[in-house]
């Protein structure tokens, strides 16, 4: 009897799973497929760069600068310092730090208070019920409307200015966080009751994770508020340091250039926080999460 000839190593059979050069090609075509949108992006916001510069150039008015004249302008007025300040001027310092400070605070306060109140309420209907008509009625008066009434409790100052930002960015978060749990399964709910999870399990285990998606689209819309509100907070009368006041000072002197610039820190300032929010709300919620794309679509 003949044996049958052993396979050189080499042959693959018609059925056989391809080896690592599939792989290797899949693992760049997703490369290739995440940085086509990326370079989009970048190439459509350089063109717009680009446009403004000509036409900036072409038509040479004092009230619309060259892109490039005004980020000159604001390197050296800000960022020109030496390395061991982070390049930062003595003008940053005093300019751009405290509205930073008084921004965290506000941010800060408007989201613990918006996830503890909104994650209670969502969580008892008859809570929900109740507190729904002041909380729609409350999201509704416009922060700059109860600048009187800050001015008379807090006094004029960083603390007014704080509990205006508060005041407006808070709304978000917790109608957000409300509805965040609301949503949570009731077949989980269930499941952890025959469990007999504690009421501290459950929130942390079951509440908090169904409700993440819905939380963090109101912190978006927070975050954006609170630059808003820190800019407006900072236009009134009393202030005397932070971005906004740096805006209606050279307005006053008719510095163009430093309002210019101001505004375009301010676009980088959002650009950059909201890049910041989004990569942790990736990290905890997912990047493909359904339940976080249809929480946008409400906020």
């Amino acid at each position: 009897m003949s044996r049958a000839q052993p396979q050189p190593r080499g042959d693959r059979r018609p059925g056989s799973t391809p080896g690592p050069p599939r792989t290797t090609t899949g693992a760049a075509t997703t490369a290739t497929a995440a940085a086509v949108p990326f370079l989009l992006r970048w190439a459509v916001f350089l063109g717009a760069v680009l446009c403004w510069e000509l036409a900036a150039r072409a038509r040479h008015s004092v009230y619309f600068p060259p892109p490039l004249r005004i980020v000159r302008h604001a390197r050296a007025l800000w960022f020109s310092g030496p390395a061991g300040h982070l390049f930062l001027t003595p003008d940053a310092v005093g300019t751009v730090l405290p509205s930073l400070g008084r921004m965290a605070a506000g941010f800060a306060l408007a989201a613990v208070a918006g996830i503890t109140l909104g994650i209670a309420v969502g969580r008892s209907r008859r809570a929900y019920a109740l507190c729904n008509p002041v909380l729609q009625f409350a999201r509704a008066v416009p922060p700059p409307a109860l600048v009187p009434v800050f001015v008379v409790v807090f006094d004029v100052g960083t603390p007014m200015q704080v509990a205006s930002i508060v005041f407006g960015a808070v709304w978000p978060v917790l109608v957000n966080s409300a509805e965040g749990a609301r949503a949570t399964d009731p077949l989980r709910l269930q499941v952890a009751a025959v469990l007999r999870l504690t009421a501290a399990e459950r929130l942390w285990f079951l509440i908090l994770p169904s409700a993440l998606p819905r939380i963090f689209a109101g912190l978006r819309l927070s975050l954006s508020l609170c630059l808003i509100l820190m800019v407006f907070s900072e236009l009134l009368p009393g202030s005397d340091d932070g971005i906004g006041f740096t805006l209606t000072d050279a307005q006053t002197r008719s510095d163009l250039l430093t309002v210019w610039s101001a505004l375009l820190l301010l676009g980088a300032l959002g650009y950059l926080l909201n890049t910041g929010l989004l990569a942790v709300e990736k990290r905890l919620v997912g990047p493909g999460s359904s339940a976080s794309a249809s929480a946008r679509r409400t906020a």
